[in-house]
């Protein structure tokens, strides 16, 4: 257990950051699941509205360090790409 009174804010400093990052993972992982479902339907206006909601959520998560920026733009490419296929 932390003894120093630096070491205990630390601690809480870390707990803090921990939940608000899984928050928003949680949401990233949320978006995407719906952009997903959409495909899996094979409604394609549905698929780009959520793949528009998606964007903004996955870019943020790579600006605040929660998800790396090319792990973001490999799943917007692989998203932008199966709902490309929808149509043909």
């Amino acid at each position: 257990m932390a003894q120093h009174k630096s070491a205990k804010k630390r601690i809480r400093r870390n707990a803090r950051a921990e939940a608000v990052n899984h928050s928003r993972l949680s949401r990233i992982r949320g978006h995407v699941k719906a952009v997903e479902t959409a495909i899996a339907s094979g409604d394609k206006t549905a698929a780009l509205a959520a793949l528009k909601k998606v964007m903004p959520e996955l870019m943020r998560g790579a600006s605040k360090g929660v998800v790396h920026k090319k792990t973001v733009s490999r799943k917007l490419s692989r998203l932008s790409a199966r709902i490309k296929k929808i149509a043909a």
